[in-house]
């Protein structure tokens, strides 16, 4: 199997700028998950990220997580069904439309103000990795931040995980298998400590933990825009005995009310199997959905999806 792709983005800047975007393309089309280098986001602000993040855990996190864990390894031990649990401590930051920073308690300032400059960062990043699968694409540039653009612009957040070590991870998984709602993921993650996988031809492949490293995969949302040319992928967390693993992922979606359906281009270039696969909705209806059928497969949530728009009959506008 080839290995993972990792993909310098210094390279898009010079000579070899067409062989890093033939590596990209083939990345998003192939895997659905890829690793960025030299994406313009400092180390120096990624160390620091890092090292508050550690830190906010040891201080604000590790003790509920103890009394939670305690609980459900007993519970496991003594033969209760505990494959609903997930072995991680999250929280949640809201950037757009509106950001929650400010409001949640337990941040110290600095870990606060650093995480903004983080988010600006990555939102940033975000925005050039879809215009370059817009490239890739053969869409305009800017139809893919345009598609996510709701009335209030699009949806941002991020995801702050840490996975401590689990005793029994044959009891309970880090996190339990699935694909990814939005549009496009973009993850630092531990380089110290692996866990994560995606699903690739029936096996569990590695995402290899690699310093100052950006992580990216596919969306639900993404694989709908393209017609299914780039498709989201199931991955998931394996617990560890040793090491406390480390996750922040952002997620780049489209606004609540944006409509999503597949590029107009897309549909005409491909071949009449794939045309009529995918439905047009609005992305608040299928994130409704998501929640309840999350650690499902995603293909009866298009399904579902094109049953509302059979059901309504009412053209939704895209306007």
């Amino acid at each position: 199997m080839a290995s993972f792709p990792v993909i310098n983005m210094k390279k898009l800047e010079g000579e070899e700028r067409g062989a890093a975007m033939n590596l990209l393309h083939d990345a998003c089309e192939n895997w659905g998950f890829f690793e960025v280098l030299n994406h313009g986001i400092s180390h120096e602000l990624m160390d620091e990220v890092e090292k508050l993040t550690k830190e906010h855990y040891e201080k604000r996190r590790e003790n509920s997580f103890k009394e939670f864990a305690n609980k459900a390894i007993e519970e496991g031990s003594n033969g209760k069904d505990t494959s609903h649990i997930d072995w991680e401590s999250t929280f949640f930051l809201r950037h757009l439309p509106i950001s929650n920073i400010s409001d949640l308690p337990d941040l110290d300032d600095n870990y606060r103000e650093i995480m903004r400059k983080f988010s600006k960062e990555i939102e940033k990043l975000a925005e050039h990795l879809l215009d370059l699968l817009c490239e890739n694409l053969g869409l305009e540039k800017g139809y893919l931040k345009k598609a996510f653009w709701g009335s209030k612009g699009p949806t941002f957040g991020t995801k702050v995980s840490n996975y401590p070590p689990c005793p029994r991870p044959d009891l309970i998984k880090g996190l339990r298998a699935h694909t990814d709602a939005g549009g496009i993921i973009l993850l630092f993650q531990d380089d110290q400590v692996s866990g994560l996988q995606l699903l690739k031809d029936d096996q569990w492949i590695d995402v290899p933990p690699m310093r100052h490293a950006i992580v990216i995969n596919i969306g639900d949302q993404l694989e709908v825009i393209t017609n299914g040319k780039y498709k989201s992928v199931v991955h998931r967390v394996v617990a560890q005995t040793d090491g406390n693993r480390m996750s922040i992922a952002s997620f780049y979606n489209p606004g609540a009310d944006a409509v999503i359906f597949p590029a107009p281009a897309l549909v005409q270039k491909e071949s009449e199997e794939t045309n009529g696969v995918y439905p047009k909705f609005v992305f608040e209806d299928y994130m409704n959905l998501y929640v309840r059928q999350k650690f499902q497969a995603k293909e009866p949530r298009f399904e579902a999806m094109k049953a509302m728009e059979t059901v309504t009959g009412q053209p939704i506008a895209t306007t």
